[in-house]
């Protein structure tokens, strides 16, 4: 077999009964239950040795199945599921991982680790997706909006939302969280070439035309769509709930505006994000001195990147 392109980052998201699921045991004759630790280290010993590797664990999962972008995108909230993203080297963009966690002995961030990941004297910083754990924890929301509000700026995009865990960080020595600690995980995108933005569904979106109403928003950005890829990162309590039983209703109004560009995401315990559009042409202006409030619960954000084009690439 030939592989033509190796990638550098990955992201996998699965749910935690897909990642510390049952496995036959023939010794014991019995299922045992696996370690995430056992499968992290195995998903990472399939990729390159150089390869900075996110893996999260969520309650739900957003996927486009494997094929062509075209394909549905599917709302699992239920059941066994998960994907993985792989990123090659691509020409004029730098994506990377990065992990804060909450120091228990000092309540205030030391906010040169911001410059030390990249987060901050980076003129070609455009997109920055979060993903905080443990959020469960004393402190961990007052924890996030320390990392959130310094990065709170017009030229950056910013999107995710509250996992369970994470799984894999190999950018770090250590790839388990401690299991007292919270903290902050994610994936920054650099590079003058990328285009994003988001939009924020807030619990007024409720039926199809105004989840539509919120596509088109999205649309208005006039973010290109080839080589874009669409990440949804929704509350546990929507989805079909929300929606009085009717399933995958965000995913569907997306594919309706966008039937090319791939949806990924989860559902999780909290949300970050806003509208706001990042462009080489265009940055949504501050209007005021009051920042986006970015942390929510019981929403929906939706976000697209879009890393360049294929010419842009071959430069």
């Amino acid at each position: 077999m030939k592989v033509h392109v190796l990638p550098q980052t990955v992201l996998y998201i699965a749910d935690a009964e897909t990642f510390s699921g049952h496995e036959d045991c023939h010794e014991q004759k019995k299922a045992r239950k696996r370690n995430s630790k056992e499968t992290a280290i195995a998903l990472e010993k399939l990729l390159p040795k150089r390869c900075q590797v996110l893996g999260l664990v969520t309650p739900g999962i957003v996927v486009t199945p494997m094929g062509s972008s075209s394909n549905q995108p599917q709302e699992i909230e239920e059941g066994e599921a998960g994907f993985a993203l792989l990123f090659p080297k691509i020409d004029g963009v730098k994506i990377h991982t990065f992990h804060f966690s909450k120091d228990l002995k000092n309540r205030v961030f030391d906010e040169s680790k911001f410059a030390e990941a990249g987060l901050k004297n980076n003129p070609d910083l455009r997109v920055v997706l979060l993903f905080g754990y443990n959020s469960w924890k004393s402190g961990a929301t007052r924890f996030l909006h320390q990392i959130v509000n310094p990065l709170n700026e017009k030229s950056i995009i910013l999107a995710g939302g509250q996992v369970e865990s994470f799984t894999s960080l190999t950018s770090e020595n250590n790839n388990a969280q401690p299991g007292d600690a919270c903290g902050v995980v994610g994936l920054a995108f650099s590079g003058p070439q990328i285009q994003s933005a988001t939009v924020l569904l807030d619990q007024d979106v409720a039926d199809e035309r105004t989840a539509e109403a919120a596509m088109q928003r999205l649309k208005a950005a006039n973010i290109p769509e080839r080589n874009t890829i669409g990440f949804m990162f929704a509350c546990v309590g929507r989805g079909y709930r929300h929606y009085k039983t009717k399933r995958n209703m965000e995913a569907d109004a997306f594919r309706k505006f966008f039937p090319n560009v791939p949806l990924f995401g989860f559902f999780g315990h909290g949300e970050i994000g806003c509208d706001r559009i990042v462009t080489g042409n265009f940055v949504l202006r501050e209007c005021n001195d009051i920042k986006d409030d970015l942390l929510h619960g019981y929403t929906t954000v939706m976000t697209l990147i879009h890393l360049g084009s294929t010419k842009a690439n071959q430069v």
